[in-house]
């Protein structure tokens, strides 16, 4: 039992605090090579990283390291260890001491919603950020029908923001089979009686019934139409969405600072002639004018102010070195040489995906934590 009320802070505020760019000092509490591997960040973050175990015996080690006149947030993996932490730092002093609730497992879970735009013919346009995990969905709404797009696992913040907006959901569409994280797509489209879509050669190895996306498909929403342009490379069956001829949602295909890496099933080297296609070819054909969308970001960085991920596409054709590759053989060297490592538990999320295995929810939790790893830079 804790000897002095440790002060918390949730993840949706401390996300609120992130997304605004306040000045935050934070201790990471985890070992070093989780630290290392995934952390949290934020334009204005000051954050250092000292081992639970290093402080058992007090604070002294880093007490100079702590600022006076700002507020302190201590993070761990679940958020126990950083309340001793937090009590620890309080008993030496320092007044304005969190410990982050739920620790980075709920940081990871954390989904913030972002307007994006009106849609020319009535209704917004709404992204979903995934902040601790790179991850990033879509919801669409016009005269009160809705549909998501590469849905998260968790679907409380969609159902919630659905009722408060009152939108009846008809569409629930996936870009590709995700590898990364789990979908909740059909568990969403399920609970609100709507239909969930996904590209057929995605699908050969899934267990349940879904309506099948094909290229040039147009969804209705409300006054809005979804137009799906088919756009292999990161997968298959990877499709693009086009809203409105205002935005194109890219999936994993093409992303702020960097293009998708085609990989994540065993097939680099098959697949990186239709990822060459895709970049090269069936965007080019495009509108420069579409705002692009992705389904993940890599870094702080890619940003808007807002908090929100979007770039023009003419712009990310001037500035994105993977749309930048002239020669076929260095761009087929770059995307399967130059990869990252693999995303964590991927097979086993591939496989939850495609409705094989029914992981425990702490399991699915587990699966999922780490960073974004589905580009090439």
């Amino acid at each position: 039992m804790l000897e002095t009320e440790v002060k918390t802070i949730t993840v949706k505020e401390l996300a609120k605090k992130v997304l605004n760019h306040e000045d935050l000092f934070i201790i990471d509490a985890r070992n070093t090579d989780d630290f290392d591997d995934w952390k949290i960040e934020g334009k204005n973050i000051e954050i250092i990283n000292t081992p639970y175990f290093e402080l058992l015996e007090g604070v002294d080690s880093i007490v100079d390291k702590l600022p006076k006149s700002k507020e302190i947030y201590v993070v761990c993996a679940k958020g126990g260890s950083s309340e001793f932490v937090a009590q620890q730092i309080t008993e030496a002093g320092f007044t304005d001491v969190y410990s982050v609730a739920g620790g980075m497992k709920a940081w990871s879970e954390h989904l913030e919603p972002i307007k994006i735009g009106e849609l020319k013919n009535g209704g917004e346009l709404y992204q979903f950020v995934r902040i601790g995990k790179g991850c990033l969905s879509y919801l669409i709404i016009s005269n009160g029908v809705g549909a998501v797009i590469d849905t998260s696992r968790m679907l409380e913040p969609y159902e919630t923001f659905i009722k408060k907006h009152d939108i009846k959901l008809s569409h629930v569409l996936d870009t590709h089979l995700h590898a990364d994280h789990i979908s909740g797509g059909r568990k969403l489209a399920d609970k609100l009686d709507a239909k969930y879509y996904l590209p057929p050669k995605d699908a050969n190895e899934v267990t349940f019934n879904y309506e099948v996306i094909n290229d040039g498909d147009e969804y209705t929403v409300g006054h809005a139409t979804i137009k799906a342009l088919y756009s292999p490379g990161h997968t298959i069956g990877s499709t693009s969405f086009i809203i409105e001829d205002q935005y194109l949602l890219t999936g994993d295909i093409l992303f702020i600072d960097s293009i998708g890496r085609p990989d994540l099933a065993g097939k680099a080297e098959d697949w990186v002639g239709d990822l060459r296609a895709t970049l090269y070819e069936r965007y080019k054909e495009l509108s420069d004018d579409l705002l692009v969308l992705p389904a993940h970001f890599m870094g702080i960085g890619e940003m808007n102010t807002d908090g929100s991920i979007s770039e023009k596409l003419s712009t990310l054709y001037h500035k994105n070195h993977g749309l930048n590759i002239t020669d076929e053989h260095e761009f087929r060297k770059t995307v399967t040489e130059n990869l990252p490592p693999q995303p964590n538990s991927y097979q086993e999320i591939r496989e939850t995906n495609m409705g094989k295995d029914i992981p425990e929810e702490e399991k699915q939790r587990e699966m999922e934590i780490g960073p974004n790893r589905c580009a090439v830079r």
